[in-house]
């Protein structure tokens, strides 16, 4: 296992789905073993087309894919339609904060998830406590998706990537560690096909 704190883990990552956007990305991909931060009003539901390229990807290998505290029960038909295989899919539903911090931290250190996405909401959480998932993710190179409203736009975090949806179909990197930042992507408005994996 490599130490929670090397810059190693960072070289991996899962390509997008969408050229575009790899393209501007440090490591051509999301980064594995690190945590995206996606900062949406929406709550994450405008954003949640950008990783069924990533859900398609790791369906079928037998893993977990959990959704922690998501404001909507997914909808099953649409990821089914996807080949997103939903006997892999896992909905959690903490009661309070500090079980909703307990249930990310479980999930990426469990080895028995492909990707956790977790809905963080309004809440000002320490950068200890942001840390904490941070590490749980490097522990097992999991991929780490977190959605966070407009409120922690400018609050500082110890996660690797964080990205901010502007308008549909419209990123902007905020913040890539070891890359560019300040760059918007607009994703092709025909290219609802992703590119292959």
């Amino acid at each position: 296992a490599k130490p929670a704190n090397s810059e190693i883990h960072d070289v991996f990552s899962f390509k997008t789905g969408f050229s575009a956007l790899d393209d501007q990305l440090y490591n051509k991909g999301w980064p594995l073993g690190g945590c995206v931060e996606v900062i949406s009003d929406h709550c994450g539901l405008d954003g949640m087309g950008l990783f069924i390229p990533i859900m398609q990807k790791l369906s079928g290998q037998n893993l977990w894919q959990v959704f922690i505290a998501p404001p909507y029960i997914p909808y099953s038909p649409l990821l089914a339609g996807e080949g997103i295989d939903l006997r892999e899919v896992m909905l959690v539903h903490p009661g309070n904060t500090n079980e909703l911090l307990w249930s990310i931290e479980q999930a990426l250190r469990s080895s028995t998830c492909s990707v956790v996405f977790s809905w963080l909401g309004a809440t000002n959480y320490r950068y200890a406590e942001l840390r904490k998932i941070q590490l749980a993710a490097a522990s097992h190179n999991t991929l780490a998706i977190l959605f966070r409203s407009s409120t922690a736009l400018n609050q500082n975090s110890p996660f690797s990537l964080k990205i901010q949806l502007t308008g549909y179909r419209k990123i902007k990197i905020l913040k890539q560690r070891s890359g560019s930042t300040d760059i918007t992507i607009q994703l092709p408005f025909d290219e609802m096909t992703p590119t292959p994996l």
